[in-house]
């Protein structure tokens, strides 16, 4: 297994009041949607998809996340990586549709897109004001419309709903997502309906972040999300009957 470059934090950034970006002293040559194993020494190690070239976005919602959180400028941690699939450009005019973290994988791959010449449209969902992600960094490389679950900022609803009106006005290429399973599943329905090619990111429990230990496999066509995806095309996902469903713990029991 690949040994985990030591890096030395040079800059936190507050994105929100649950989410930090953490911007280390060496640059990844990564592909949008790829994703690195992140470890923090006699804690853990745990997969986060690249924000930017030096770093990563972290949420806090958990043990680990929390720790991560702690840390502050000057303090080492380990990548390995990238890893995983990518999202890949295909067609002219690309929407892009970004729930609460997922805002990290999408954003770099809309910055990468627009630097291709493709007409981005994004997005960008989240709870609540306070908790919109990049908002910046996406209207630099499109449009952007932000959606409020609780009305607070931008359209007044989920993102899923805005999707619908922007399909009944304008055509789309290629949708590409990154969220909750939740919404995200809707978005596959919704861009069939449309006869749009869809990829989207999943998130599973890893261990290895390279497809030895098992722990990311998924029911029925025993794909591992960390080799095979994380980013699949919605062709693929068909086949992959947990999608929206279910995921696993780290003791492999089923999580609804």
């Amino acid at each position: 297994m690949e040994r985990p470059v030591i890096c030395t934090i040079k800059e936190v950034i507050e994105e929100s009041p649950s989410v930090k970006t953490f911007l280390v002293d060496k640059e990844f040559d990564f592909k949008p949607g790829q994703f690195a194993m992140v470890w923090i020494p006699g804690v853990d190690e745990k997969p986060f998809g690249f924000s930017t070239k030096t770093g990563f976005s972290v949420a806090k919602v958990g043990e680990f996340t929390e720790k991560m959180h702690s840390l502050k400028e000057g303090d080492s941690i380990g990548v390995r990586g990238p890893y995983g699939s990518y999202f890949e450009p295909f067609g002219d005019k690309v929407l892009a549709i970004a729930g609460g973290i997922g805002g990290a994988p999408i954003i770099s791959a809309v910055e990468e897109f627009s630097k291709m010449n493709i007409d981005v449209t994004a997005i960008v969902g989240a709870r609540t004001k306070e908790e919109l992600l990049f908002l910046d960094r996406f209207e630099k490389s499109g449009n952007v419309f932000p959606c409020t679950d609780d009305c607070s900022f931008g359209f007044p609803g989920f993102t899923t709903e805005k999707m619908k009106e922007l399909l009944n006005e304008e055509k789309f290429d290629l949708i590409i997502t990154c969220g909750p399973e939740i919404m995200m599943k809707k978005v596959v329905e919704i861009a069939k309906d449309h006869k749009i090619p869809v990829q989207v990111s999943m998130e599973r429990y890893m261990k290895c972040g390279i497809g030895i230990c098992g722990q990311c496999c998924v029911d029925d066509q025993g794909l591992c999300v960390c080799k095979d995806g994380p980013v699949f095309w919605g062709e693929k996902l068909k086949f992959i009957t947990e999608f929206g469903c279910y995921k696993r713990d780290a003791s492999g029991a089923i999580i609804r």
